[in-house]
């Protein structure tokens, strides 16, 4: 079992109790109380913090404050203090320390931290927390350690890198943030035993094969026996993992995606 040297980086213990709040957690199920998402359930109780993702107070420089742990984000957040007074939450990247300032504008310098439209930022630069609709808030790359490139403009479209290594057209107005997101060690975190996972809101899961034909394509058979399919099937007789190809074939933004991510090579390289 490992665990990240959270001392080194957090500043504070407490979270700043404006920006926090209660709520009752789904674990797994819809509206009509049906289990959709498998193996959640129970686990920690955890207080949310109010990110700020809409970065709405532009041209207003703001000075980080702390350095804190989320418990639902693996990247870490920072409060900072905005020159008119307001506080917020953040998504931090990597590098960035109390005292440091970042500033949303269009005319930001291209700066660790610093957000900008997707049209002034020069090709080749990293960024994260990015938005899929201008003014709709950040809502891609927000996990720890990853970031997008951007590697093309054209005809009012930006065209990104993303950590999937599929490349996708997003509008040139949409902003996003200068840089990775922190805390790039997570991915090497060894989560080491079942009670952690169950402080994680992490269900057991159950291999196919260890159960009846019943419940799952690969069950039955008296002794261990082999899935007995050429490809790999879920639960519900759908194609999956790897390599095959499971992205629903009309999804709405298929016609945004420029090329295709590469799950093999994504394997072989280890990340």
């Amino acid at each position: 079992m490992t665990t990240l040297p959270f001392k080194e980086y957090l500043t504070a213990s407490e979270p700043y109790k404006p920006l926090t709040t209660g709520f009752k957690r789904d674990v797994g199920r819809n509206a009509f109380g049906r289990i959709t998402v498998r193996h959640k359930g129970a686990g920690h109780k955890k207080l949310y913090r109010l990110v700020d993702f809409l970065y709405d107070k532009k041209d207003i420089p703001a000075t980080v404050k702390t350095v804190e742990y989320d418990p639902f984000r693996t990247g870490y957040i920072g409060l900072v203090a905005y020159r008119d007074g307001a506080k917020r939450y953040v998504l931090l990247p990597k590098t960035m320390k109390v005292g440091n300032t970042f500033i949303v504008s269009e005319k930001a310098p291209i700066e660790t931290g610093n957000r900008l439209p997707l049209k002034n930022i020069p090709v080749g630069t990293y960024v994260y927390n990015i938005e899929i609709n201008p003014g709709s808030g950040a809502k891609l790359v927000r996990s720890a350690g990853s970031f997008a490139q951007v590697i093309a403009n054209d005809a009012g479209y930006t065209h990104i890198k993303m950590p999937s290594t599929e490349v996708r057209k997003v509008h040139q107005n949409s902003w996003a943030s200068i840089g990775a997101v922190s805390n790039e060690e997570n991915r090497l975190v060894v989560i080491g035993k079942a009670g952690r996972s169950r402080w994680m809101g992490i269900r057991p899961t159950v291999r196919g094969t260890a159960q009846n034909p019943v419940d799952h394509p690969y069950g039955g058979g008296e002794q261990r026996q082999g899935r007995g399919l050429r490809r790999l099937k879920t639960r519900w007789g759908k194609p999956a993992g790897k390599g095959q190809k499971t992205r629903t074939p009309k999804k709405y933004s298929n016609v945004f995606i420029v090329s295709r991510r590469n799950p093999g090579r994504l394997m072989r390289s280890g990340s």
